[in-house]
């Protein structure tokens, strides 16, 4: 599991991370939720879910780089629906995505879940 993450970064950089992974995380959930409330397509509330669900684990910090993956691979396919439907705005999804790809290739830093689960441990003899 250690492979799957970069580094966990202390210092400005972890909260760097920090902070991102808060705004991907709230705005995946806001527009997450607000999209459902408006009663679109059955495949559109999965895709919807499946970015509300990315969106708590990476608010945590958990599985950062898989919930990163499965939230810009979520996102990518609602903008292919909007452009294909020509609705609602495209450019909302676009951001998420590249905030979503940005946290899954970077990891979550050292103030999450994950740094506390598979972060370099020191064993004393």
């Amino acid at each position: 599991m250690q492979r799957l993450f970069s580094t966990f970064a202390d210092g400005w950089p972890g909260a760097g991370l920090f902070l991102l992974r808060l705004l991907t995380g709230a705005t995946l959930i806001n527009f997450g939720i607000g999209s459902i409330r408006e009663g679109p397509a059955p495949v559109t509330i999965v895709l919807q879910t499946v970015g509300i669900a990315a969106g708590i684990a990476l608010l945590v910090g958990l599985f950062t780089p898989v919930a990163g993956a499965l939230a810009a691979i979520a996102k990518m396919w609602i903008l292919c629906l909007r452009f294909s439907t020509h609705s609602d705005d495209p450019w909302i999804a676009l951001v998420q995505i590249i905030l979503a790809a940005t946290l899954a290739m970077t990891g979550p830093g050292a103030w999450s879940i994950d740094a506390r689960r598979f972060g370099r441990k020191h064993i004393d003899l």
